[in-house]
């Protein structure tokens, strides 16, 4: 990691994997995120957002994830993180790496560790205490030994009991663009081979019924997938030679696997890079991804003092409880 360089910045230019249509991500009561933007001569053209920053964190983490073992991929051996297991049988529920609020996940919080209420055992291991100023490098340290991904992928601590509201912002943040965009439309029929008209007995509200839908894809002139790495950010969490290289190389380990691996982001929405020589904006190659996972391995046996469980996946107990009436506790369910 350069001492001056701010950030690495990539804009990687992407294309269908088959066909030119495609399915850009949806919002409630919006539907596609269309928008002018400039198109660089003094007029504007018509631009849709692909992919929001809040999934993009979401394919990014997935990748050092390996969901038939549920577990983090081999590579990342040695760095910590909340395993969350079913109080009743031990079974694997979910982990911070899966879960959208990471470390402040609802099913992290209401979980035990050792017999204490995890929002005990965070607040007490990021050290927070009325009548103190939040110390950003103490969090930060704290974070790193429960789960580094947090740091690149953020985290905000809002409950009452974590006095301050520390939050984490993004240190790699990742969206996909499409530009000059038209739509596509066409649609289809459910066709069904009993039922061959309507009765009172059920309709299409009941799924009965040859149904006719529409559907609506898009396609563009350009797509591109921006990721921007903030370094001065990584550097600001005080971690030590060691640890701001181990971030960054997770950071771009996560963005080469990404790409290589294809952005199947849904059914309709395939996408894959134009070239495979992915290079930041000021000319700097991403390195192949074998060679990052070396580094990153590398890197954790140099990250010992910033690891005093040894980076040992943190195992907690959840049960689901019921929804207390006013004045009671909350009850773990039968």
């Amino acid at each position: 990691m350069s001492s001056n360089e701010k950030r690495r910045l990539f804009d990687i230019r992407l294309q269908p994997v088959s066909g030119s249509r495609f399915q850009p991500t949806g919002f409630p009561d919006l539907g596609a995120a269309l928008y002018p933007r400039p198109d660089g001569t003094g007029g504007w053209i018509d631009a849709l957002l692909v992919e929001s920053a809040q999934s993009m964190a979401n394919h990014l983490e997935a990748t050092a994830w390996d969901s038939g073992s549920d577990d983090q991929d081999p590579i990342f051996s040695g760095l910590p993180y909340v395993r969350v297991n079913s109080f009743d049988d031990g079974q694997f529920q979910t982990s911070s790496r899966l879960e959208s609020h990471r470390l402040a996940s609802a099913f992290i919080k209401d979980s035990m560790f050792d017999g204490i209420n995890m929002k005990e055992v965070i607040k007490d291991r990021l050290n927070l205490r009325d009548d103190r100023p939040i110390s950003a490098r103490e969090i930060a340290r704290a974070v790193f030994a429960l789960d580094p991904f947090c740091l690149l992928h953020g985290v905000f601590f809002a409950e009452k009991v974590w006095l301050g509201q520390p939050k984490v912002a993004r240190a790699i943040t990742g969206f996909i663009e499409a530009s000059d965009v038209r739509r596509a439309e066409s649609g289809g029929v459910k066709r069904d081979h009993v039922r061959h008209s309507i009765s009172d007995t059920g309709g299409s509200s009941e799924g009965y019924g040859s149904i006719p839908f529409g559907r609506t894809e898009w396609t563009a002139q350009e797509i591109v997938g921006s990721f921007a790495l903030d370094l001065a950010q990584i550097r600001s969490y005080g971690l030590g030679e060691a640890g701001s290289a181990l971030l960054e190389a997770i950071a771009t380990w996560e963005i080469r696997a990404l790409l290589d691996g294809g952005l199947r982001l849904r059914t309709a929405c395939d996408l894959e890079p134009l070239d495979t020589h992915f290079v930041d904006r000021n000319g700097t190659a991403l390195p192949p991804l074998g060679e990052l996972g070396e580094t990153v391995g590398d890197l954790i046996k140099r990250c010992d003092d910033l690891l005093p469980n040894g980076g040992a996946p943190i195992d907690v107990s959840w049960a689901p409880t019921k929804k207390p009436k006013k004045g009671e506790a909350p009850k773990a369910d039968d």
